[in-house]
């Protein structure tokens, strides 16, 4: 049986996933604006840091540029650009280094070939596809009967697949990045001792999104199955 949308017992699904976003956006914003008021040791700004770091591994041709937002921070793999946010680029605090490390962990993965980053970045245009064309295609298919119902629904499920891959590769690929990042600062002696164990804390906090945002897909992905799993064995 398929449910109509105004009896839909699969919301349940969608309501864990919306309850598990919201804590991992809390958790991390909570332990950024707690560190983001612990001034570094050594005085050192996020870009400072990001140029150290970089240098240190031998990596000269990635600019570093500063983007507005509140953790828009990110490392652009096409043009070799890692920007970062206002709270990390000019902010000498613990979390700034930290956020700032782990955007370079992403370029020093871009420049050793890092497998799992070579798969992300190479799903990500069917990911965004699938995503948008996963839903018409199964809404399509209720409005047909038998071979190209089950065809259309299939296809959907096939292109919602793409974008639970790319959550999914994304988790190796982040908490890589934050291994590097504070193996990074300790190496360069950039911060010490506890100041390294809260840069890690920040890290593990973001770390929680994107489990978060996995999480989120894969119950996604079992919602359309269950929506759907009736229709095509009544079909």
């Amino acid at each position: 049986m398929f449910f109509p949308m105004f009896y839909d017992p699969t919301y349940f699904l969608v309501l864990i996933g919306v309850v598990l976003s919201m804590l991992a956006q809390g958790k991390v914003k909570s332990t950024f604006a707690r560190y983001s008021q612990r001034r570094n040791a050594r005085g050192i700004t996020g870009a400072e840091t990001a140029e150290r770091i970089l240098h240190g591994a031998g990596i000269y041709d990635v600019r570093i540029e500063h983007v507005s937002g509140n953790l828009t921070d990110h490392y652009d793999p096409r043009s070799k650009v890692l920007r970062l946010s206002d709270s990390v680029y000019g902010q000498n605090s613990v979390a700034a280094v930290g956020v700032a490390a782990h955007e370079c962990g992403h370029a020093i993965q871009h420049a050793k070939g890092y497998a799992p980053l070579k798969i992300r970045s190479a799903i990500v245009p069917v990911a965004n596809f699938g995503a948008k064309i996963a839903w018409p295609l199964i809404i399509f298919g209720l409005f047909f009967t038998s071979e190209t119902s089950s065809l259309l629904i299939n296809l959907g499920i096939i292109a919602f697949l793409f974008a639970v891959l790319f959550q999914v590769v994304t988790l190796p690929v982040e908490y890589n990045a934050s291994n590097r990042a504070i193996r990074m600062i300790a190496e360069t002696g950039l911060m010490q001792g506890e100041e390294i164990r809260e840069a890690k804390k920040v890290l593990s906090a973001a770390a929680l999104t994107y489990v978060a945002g996995a999480a989120t897909a894969v119950l996604q992905l079992l919602r359309i199955i269950l929506l759907t799993g009736g229709r095509r064995r009544n079909d």
